[in-house]
């Protein structure tokens, strides 16, 4: 006897890179970190260090639907 289909949306999968470089903040906004903090920082003044640290606001509504795409849970 064939197992019954449940009437259940699929699971959407996540794009992990995705989901680990965007955070949504509680007024959904999507923010995103900056590159270059991994190596190559000696000669970096110490104030453009901590800037990199700070998350910066997506702008641009195609590169925000892509992401939310590919993060489909991607909420706060």
């Amino acid at each position: 006897m064939p197992r019954k289909l449940k009437d259940a949306k699929i699971k959407l999968k996540t794009h992990k890179a995705t989901s680990k470089r965007f955070r949504m903040t509680g007024s959904g906004i999507l923010v995103r970190t900056k590159g270059g903090k991994s190596h190559l920082r000696r000669r970096t003044s110490k104030r453009t260090k901590a800037l990199l640290s700070e998350m910066i606001p997506v702008e641009g509504e195609s590169i925000i639907k892509r992401v939310v795409r590919l993060a489909p849970y991607l909420k706060k």
